[in-house]
Formats: structure tokens, sequence, C-alpha cells
């Protein structure tokens, strides 16, 4: 079985596993409104197959799993591209895939940066190829995520850590994230998808009634992380249409470094 997108790929693999893959390796598979609506579509797909057992997320190439959002795009129109819906859903991303009752597993293939290491931090599990780099960019680029983004994120890891990642914008190899418990093991590049459909397979052979009622028991204790980030959902459409954040994107598209405090008018 197969679908066919502009964005992304899916396909089954081993009879029960849904791989879904960004498919802008060119754009470091940074994802666009349309990127974001296809990967919904995808999941749903997924959800509604009664074969599928496990989801496989990753990126096409060896250079990135996700950059983020495409600055590029949202530099130049203030927004993300259009969408057939006309709707930006990043946030109701996050949700379904928490919500999928099969356990959804990120393959790290290169960067997860910004929006992309959001995505592999809602994921259930997170495999990371060796060569796999993590961390944020949204002070940055004049964006944040203060949603899943930060306080799941702060489950995973804890309080001083989460706020290191955001505040600093550094990057962490595999190995740090693996000690930190941002990924569940780290395997060589060339092993990755071997190691994610193994992972598939192993799931497969439970049941599938008993890992739906665990996936949604451990997410009720975060599950008001939901409405936080709709909320942050909606302060960002706010903030990207500051100078503050205009300079951010464009400083990003212009490879220099930002000057937040000539954008600042407080």
């Amino acid at each position: 079985m197969t679908a066919t997108y502009e964005d992304v790929l899916y396909e089954i693999v081993d009879g029960t596993t849904a791989l879904i893959t960004i498919n802008r390796p060119e754009r470091r598979n940074a994802f666009r409104a349309q990127t974001v609506e296809e990967l919904v579509d995808a999941f749903r797909r997924a959800w509604a197959d009664v074969q599928v057992r496990a989801i496989i997320l990753t990126g096409a190439g060896d250079k990135a799993f996700c950059s983020g959002g495409d600055v590029k795009i949202r530099a130049e129109l203030g927004n993300y591209g259009p969408s057939k819906s006309g709707l930006w859903e990043v946030e109701y991303l996050h949700k379904l895939i928490r919500d999928i009752p099969k356990p959804v597993i990120a393959a790290v293939n290169g960067f997860a940066i910004g929006g992309g290491h959001v995505l592999h931090v809602v994921c259930d599990l997170s495999i990371a190829a060796e060569s796999a780099r993590f961390g944020q960019v949204g002070p940055r680029v004049g964006s944040f995520d203060a949603g899943f983004g930060t306080n799941f994120l702060a489950r995973l890891v804890g309080e001083k850590r989460a706020r290191e990642i955001w505040f600093m914008c550094r990057q962490y190899d595999a190995a740090q994230a693996e000690r930190w418990g941002l990924v569940n093991a780290v395997v060589p590049d060339d092993q990755l998808l071997d190691e994610a459909r193994s992972w598939g397979r192993e799931i497969a052979a439970l049941s599938p009634t008993a890992l739906k009622f665990l996936k949604q028991a451990f997410n009720v204790d975060t599950e008001h992380q939901a409405a936080l980030s709709g909320l942050a959902g909606s302060a960002l459409d706010l903030y990207v249409d500051t100078p503050e954040a205009a300079e951010g994107a464009a400083a990003f598209v212009e490879k220099r470094s930002p000057n937040f405090a000539r954008a600042d008018k407080r």
C-alpha cells in the first residue's frame, strides 16, 4: 500500500509498520504548511489502517531528520506558505502524534533542530544515528515553542537541561542526547532504519489493545500541555508579526547574526 504526496513519503514496511518520511532534503527537511498538512494526512492514514501496529517518522537523505519550520518561506511570505485547508496545523500534528493509539518511533538521521527537535520529542520513542544533532534555534531566528516543545521536553530531560536547550541554542550530539534521556538508543548511521524497523516488528508482536491503553495512560499526566500548546501557538501567531521576529528570520536568510536590540522597541 502506498500513498502519494509532494513533501512526504508514505509506505508500509514489514506488513505492520507505516514509514513516514519528510521528503524535502534540499531544505534539510524543513516543513512548510503543505508538509504539515501532508504529515497530518499520513498519520491519520496510519491510524485508520488496522494492519499498522507502529509508525516510524524520519527524514529523507542523510543530512537532516527535520530542521523545523522553513524560515526562508516565513521570511519571504510572513507565514509558512499555503495549504489546502488554509490552516497552519503544527500544534494539531503534535497532538495527533500523541493521540494515535500506536507507538510512534522517531528515526533521527542528521539534524533534529527547532521544530524538527519538537517532532522527535513528541514521538513515543527515539532512535538516533551516531551523526544526529539535536537542538533549538527559536530565540535565534525569531520563534519559540511554549507548548510540548518546552513543557514535555522538561519532563524528558529535566528543567535545567530543557532551559539550557532553549536559552542557549546549542547543538548536542547523539551520545549526549542518550545520556540526557532525550533518545532511547544510538546506532551507526547505516543501521538506523533497520533498527527502527526491528523495533516496529517487536511492537507488532504485542497486543495492540494493551499498547493503546498504555499510550493513553502515559499521556494522562501531560495531557494538560495540549492546551498550553494551543495557547503558545496563538502567542506565536502574534509574535511572528513583530519587528523582532522579522529580524530573526531575515538574519537567518541573510546568513548574519541577528540584531534584536535594533528590533526591540520596549
